[in-house]
């Protein structure tokens, strides 16, 4: 009894140490996530094979996937993930795609029958128009990723090379290496566009939650109403009469 007692004792006492060390680990994947995606160039094109930049920085540091699967970010990006993440330097695996200038969706706005399926494929709000309305693209804010390309059923979208200026890679317009522990130092102009562009993907996928919620409380209260008044043509007649 003895025994079973301070094993007892002994495991009461380890497991606040446990839970403080899982959320130490917790706290340093988060940070190395975030560091990862902050190389990243928050195109939200998908062509990495997860769903934006941040699952894809996300399977990086749990090893689900490899360093060279962003043709955006290109070689230069696999140099920088591979240097932060004390790993080898793999070429862009083609199964991905290939590295290509900066471009910019361009609508051919005579064709353009205005049913927003782009606007709706656009991670970073970069399509203006209305249903049955000519649609336009922000070329500042738009990112390259050619999501809107596929759900167009006139095909009436096209990739076009940005001005000379700005034709270079992301990778080639971002990364400028240190020496020592190996945090890129960012080249400001792209550093402060891939964070725009971050922020703009985070505000759309913000007031898309707002919508569903909104929706799915106008829904809820439908349904409850529908039942009450189910429930109210199921009473006898004069049942309510004293």
């Amino acid at each position: 009894m003895l025994a079973i007692l301070s094993i007892c004792r002994i495991g009461a006492a380890y497991a606040p140490g446990t839970g403080w060390a899982a959320k130490k680990r917790g706290n340093q994947e988060d940070q190395l996530v975030d560091r990862i995606d902050r190389l990243l160039p928050q195109t939200q094109c998908g062509k990495c094979s997860f769903k934006g930049c941040r699952p894809y920085a996300e399977a990086i540091a749990t090893g689900q996937a490899e360093i060279n699967q962003c043709p955006p970010g290109g070689e230069a990006g696999i140099r920088a993930l591979a240097r932060l993440l004390g790993r080898e330097c793999l070429p862009l695996n083609p199964e991905n795609g290939v590295e290509k200038p900066a471009a910019v969706a361009v609508i051919d706005e005579q064709a353009c029958i205005g049913c927003t399926l782009c606007i709706q494929a656009c991670p970073v709000d970069a399509i203006l128009g209305a249903m049955k309305q000519m649609h336009t693209v922000i070329a500042d804010e738009c990112t390259g990723c050619e999501l809107c390309i596929p759900p167009c059923p006139v095909d009436c979208i096209v990739m076009q090379d940005k001005p000379v200026v700005r034709t270079r890679s992301f990778g080639e317009r971002l990364f400028h290496y240190s020496e020592g522990w190996g945090l890129p130092k960012m080249v400001s102009a792209a550093r402060a566009r891939a964070e725009h562009a971050r922020s703009r993907f985070l505000a759309r996928e913000s007031r898309l939650q707002r919508i569903k919620q909104e929706r799915d409380r106008l829904l809820s209260e439908k349904k409850q109403a529908l039942r009450g008044g189910a429930m109210d043509s199921n009473k006898p007649l004069g049942s309510d009469e004293s």
